[in-house]
C-alpha cells in the first residue's frame, strides 16, 4: 500500500456523528442486550484510523504486521508482558513464528522509540513497535522462546528415528534366519549363473534381493522369489522367521541420516545461542523480565537431552558402519535410507510371495479335487454301465436256458408230438381252398 493510496489519505473521522452511528446500530444491529449494544456503540465510536501516515515502517511491513496484530486482537502491552514473562500458557508456536516473521528490524524499533510522545498519532503497527522497542534483544529472545516451545517436539522426532536405525542395524546383523536366506540366494544365484562371468560369486549386493521378482520361470507363471519362498516353506521353515526378526527395517527406511545430522547441528546452534543470550540477560533491570530465570533451567535440561541424542547418534553411526562392513556394502554409495528401503521392500515382497504361493496351492488343490471328483464320477458311470450290461447278459442267458429246459421237458412227455398233430384253427377270413381229389371208383361186380 503506497503513501499515495486512497486509503492512506482518506479521513472518514470528519463524518463521525453520534446520531448517525446510533441510527446505524439501531437499524442494522441484531436485537441483543441493550447494555451490550451500548458498549459496542461506544467501541465503534472510538474506532480510529488503523493505518495512518507512516513515520518509520515500510508500507508492506506495516500492512503485514497489521494483519498479524488483527488476528490476535490483544492489547500490545499484554503481548509485551507475555514475551517478557515467557508465558507459555498464552504464547503459542504459530504466534511466535509469525511475530518473528513480521517483526521490524531492531534499527526501526529504535527509531520508533523516539515517537513515544506521539503514540496516539501513529498507525497501529508503529504503535506496536513503540511498545516493543524497549524489550532488550527482542528478536533473539523470541527465537529462544520459539526454540523452547519446539524442543520437546524435535526430541520426540529425533529419538525414535535414531532408535529405529540402531535396532534395524542390530536385527539385520544378528538375524540367523536372514543369514540363511542370503546363503540360499547366493547358492541359487551361482547355480543359475554357472558358465557366466558371475559364476561362483562370493557374495552380492543386498539391493539385488528386490530383483529376484524380475527373474521369471520357464512357463512365465512364477518368479525366482516365489521359488525361494516355496523352498523355504518346504525345506527350511526356520528361514521364514527373518520376517519377524527384522521388525524395525520399515521404520528405519523412512529415516534420513542427512536430515538427522542437520537437525542435531541446528539444535546445537540454538543451544549455543540460548546460552549466549542467558549471559546477556544475567542481570535484568526490569522486574517483569523473567527470561533468565525461566530459560536457564530449560537450557540445562535441553543441553542434557541433546548430549544423550548425540551419544545415541554416535552409536547409530558405529552400528551402521559395522553392518555395512559386515555385508561388504559401500557406505559412500548406499545411504541408511536406501539400504533399509531395499531390505524393507524385499521383506514385504517375500511375505507377498508366500501368500501367493499359498493361494496357488489352494487353487491347485481345488483343481485336483475337481479332477478327482470328475474321474470318480466317470468311474462310477462306467461301473454302472458295466453292471447293467452284465445284468442284461445274465437275463439273456437265463431266457435261453429256460427255452431249452421247456423243450427237453416237452420231448420227454411227448407233448411236443401231440401238439404237432393238432391242426391250427383256420382263420375266419380265410377262404376254403379247393382241393383236387381223385375220383372215387365205384365197386364193380366181376
Amino acid at each position: 500500500m503506497s503513501e499515495s493510496c486512497f486509503w492512506i489519505i482518506v479521513n472518514e473521522d470528519r463524518y463521525e456523528d453520534e446520531d448517525l452511528l446510533g441510527r446505524l446500530a439501531l437499524t442494522f444491529g441484531s436485537q441483543r442486550n441493550v447494555r451490550r449494544d451500548e458498549e459496542e456503540l461506544e467501541e465503534k465510536k472510538s474506532v480510529k484510523k488503523r493505518i495512518k501516515e507512516l513515520k518509520v515502517l515500510d508500507p508492506k511491513i506495516a500492512q503485514n504486521l497489521s494483519i498479524f496484530l488483527g488476528s490476535f486482537r490483544m492489547p500490545y502491552e499484554e503481548i509485551r508482558r507475555m514475551i517478557m514473562e515467557v508465558d507459555e500458557e498464552q504464547l503459542t508456536e504459530p504466534m511466535i513464528q509469525n511475530l518473528v516473521k513480521h517483526l521490524p528490524e531492531q534499527e526501526q524499533l529504535n527509531a520508533l522509540a523516539k515517537y513515544k510522545n506521539e503514540y496516539a498519532s501513529l498507525s497501529e503497527p508503529e504503535q506496536f513497535g513503540v511498545v516493543m522497542s524497549d524489550v532488550k534483544r527482542l528478536r533473539p529472545r523470541l527465537n529462544s522462546i520459539l526454540f523452547k516451545l519446539q524442543f520437546e517436539e524435535q526430541v520426540s522426532h529425533l529419538r525414535p528415528d535414531i532408535l529405529a536405525v540402531n535396532a534395524a542395524c542390530d536385527e539385520v546383523r544378528k538375524s540367523k534366519a536372514f543369514s540363511k536366506l542370503l546363503e540360499l540366494v547366493l547358492l541359487m544365484g551361482n547355480f543359475m549363473n554357472a558358465g557366466s562371468r558371475n559364476a561362483q560369486s562370493f557374495g552380492f549386493d543386498l539391493s539385488s534381493l528386490c530383483k529376484l521378482k524380475d527373474t521369471k520361470s520357464a512357463d512365465q507363471k512364477s518368479t525366482l522369489l516365489h521359488f525361494l519362498a516355496e523352498v523355504c516353506e518346504e525345506k527350511y521353515p526356520d528361514v521364514l522367521r527373518f520376517v519377524d526378526d527384522l521388525q524395525h527395517v520399515d521404520r528405519a527406511s523412512r529415516v534420513s541420516a542427512e536430515n538427522l545430522e542437520k537437525s542435531l547441528r541446528q539444535m546445537e546452534k540454538q543451544l549455543l545461542q540460548l546460552e549466549k543470550d542467558l549471559d546477556t540477560f544475567s542481570s535484568p533491570k526490569d522486574q517483569q523480565d523473567l527470561f533468565h530465570s525461566k530459560m536457564a533451567s530449560f537450557s540445562m535440561q535441553a543441553r542434557e537431552q541433546y548430549q544423550k541424542l548425540v551419544i545415541m547418534h554416535g552409536n547409530m553411526g558405529t552400528l551402521y558402519q559395522n553392518m555395512v562392513e559386515y555385508f561388504a556394502i559401500d557406505p559412500k554409495k548406499t545411504s541408511v535410507e536406501e539400504l533399509f528401503t531395499d531390505i524393507s521392500n524385499f521383506r514385504a515382497m517375500f511375505v507377498q510371495a508366500v501368500k501367493e504361493n499359498g493361494r496357488r496351492r489352494e487353487a491347485e488343490e481345488k483343481q485336483r479335487r475337481a479332477r478327482a471328483a470328475k474321474e470318480k464320477a466317470e468311474r462310477e458311470k462306467q461301473e454302472r454301465q458295466l453292471r447293467k450290461k452284465r445284468l442284461l447278459e445274465v437275463n439273456a442267458e437265463k431266457d435261453e436256458t429256460g427255452v431249452m429246459d421247456s423243450l427237453l421237458e416237452a420231448l420227454q412227455s411227448g407233448a411236443a408230438f401231440r401238439d404237432r398233430r393238432k391242426r391250427a384253427p383256420r382263420p375266419r377270413d380265410e377262404q376254403p381252398q379247393t382241393v383236387s381229389q381223385r375220383p372215387v371208383l365205384k365197386d364193380c361186380n366181376h
